[in-house]
């Protein structure tokens, strides 16, 4: 497999969000494709002799098999995706590393993670976004009335790429291959059917459960509901673009976390979320990246001393982190940035590195308990990310 990989790092408008669909947009190669995943995943749970379980359960619009591989039998519940996003897909080699890490070594550690957590994973859940190198599904909005009949008057919501909407700023072929932000069709209420009236929505707003996609992840998650009562953690895998380190370095940054995707629902900003305060569990979600960080912070000087926050103060309750922290589960972002217009093997390696050293900090705080010891406050020590427009 080739391991050139060439990023297009994108130049963002003043003021505007990080990555919000217009501002964002990557093109790679030398990663895992969706054929070559389906025989990993089967040579790892060959060899894995029991540890490893893996099913399809779900298909992307174009009918393509969504993964979930599963190792341990633990209580506590981790549940991570990788490319929600089809051109960000550092995620994916991590996953499979730490899988084939997990059901292949043989010592107290492994052993005590495999007792203590159950992992589950969804590498590459928009495979159809990961087969054409972009970053939403393929999708037109027809499809989706013929799903959903209520919707045949209803406008396209915000977050569809085609001819008459963002096609043109995305820079790819949504004009002629319509599809959608997958990470804005969530929405908090696990069982909520589409309804007009919510649509064309806003990003402060819930999504719809519109994409098989999305519906895959919702039907998961409720799942391990319904099999373990919670599911502890939720780890969503991502890239995102040039940014800096707000400590007066202007360091680039490698890799950003996040714990905070909507606001406390006791604030008076998330009141509309009350109905969920009391499952909402923001320290947790803290106390999670404050063990990445601080596993981060193991590996060394620079490239991984340039770890900080993500924007903080959002309110997105259509993306997966923001409705299962809604639900319950500590949530955790991981943003590995584009650092240049072009990767070799060695920047790859870096950064695919850098997620699965993150996870496994997380992963073994969990299992060990130590996390839960973590000081959620620490969190607020984490640098923050300054933005090309903040310069």
């Amino acid at each position: 497999m080739a391991l050139a990989l060439s990023l297009v790092v994108p130049v963002f408008a003043a003021g505007k969000h990080p990555g919000t669909p217009e501002e964002q947009t990557y093109k790679s190669n030398g990663f895992t494709d969706y054929e070559q995943l389906g025989k990993k995943l089967e040579k790892i749970e060959k060899n894995s002799k029991g540890l490893v379980e893996v099913e399809v359960v779900g298909e992307s619009n174009q009918g393509r098999d969504i993964y979930q591989a599963r190792i341990g039998n633990g209580d506590k519940v981790i549940l991570v995706q990788s490319e929600i996003h089809g051109n960000e897909k550092t995620g994916t080699e991590a996953l499979l590393n730490i899988l084939q890490q997990l059901s292949s070594s043989q010592n107290a550690e492994v052993e005590e993670i495999l007792e203590e957590v159950t992992l589950v994973m969804l590498p590459k859940m928009n495979p159809d976004a990961s087969e054409l190198d972009r970053r939403g599904n393929d999708m037109s909005w027809d499809d989706v009335t013929k799903k959903f009949p209520q919707l045949e008057d209803a406008v396209p919501s915000w977050n569809h790429y085609h001819a008459d909407g963002r096609a043109k700023l995305q820079g790819d072929d949504y004009t002629n291959r319509p599809g959608f932000d997958v990470n804005r069709d969530f929405n908090p209420n696990l069982d909520y059917t589409p309804m007009a009236e919510d649509f064309p929505g806003q990003s402060s707003e819930p999504g719809w459960y519109i994409t098989p996609e999305a519906q895959t992840v919702r039907d998961v998650y409720k799942s391990l509901l319904d099999e373990f009562g919670n599911v502890d953690v939720f780890i969503d895998l991502h890239h995102q673009g040039l940014y800096y380190v707000d400590d007066g370095s202007d360091d680039p940054v490698t890799l950003s976390l996040s714990g905070q995707f909507v606001p406390h629902p006791e604030s008076e900003e998330g009141e509309k979320y009350n109905e969920y305060a009391d499952k909402y569990d923001y320290d947790f979600s803290r106390q999670l990246n404050v063990a990445a960080y601080n596993e981060l912070q193991q590996m060394g000087n620079s490239p991984f001393d340039n770890i900080t926050l993500y924007r903080q103060g959002l309110d997105l309750p259509g993306t997966a982190l923001g409705s299962f922290a809604l639900n319950g589960s500590g949530t955790v972002l991981f943003e590995v940035t584009g650092q240049t217009h072009s990767m070799g093997q060695k920047k790859k390696g870096m950064l695919v590195k850098g997620v699965e050293t993150g996870l496994m900090g997380i992963i073994k705080g969990v299992a060990s308990g130590a996390v839960y010891d973590l000081n959620p406050e620490d969190y607020e020590d984490i640098p923050l990310t300054k933005y090309p427009w903040e310069l």
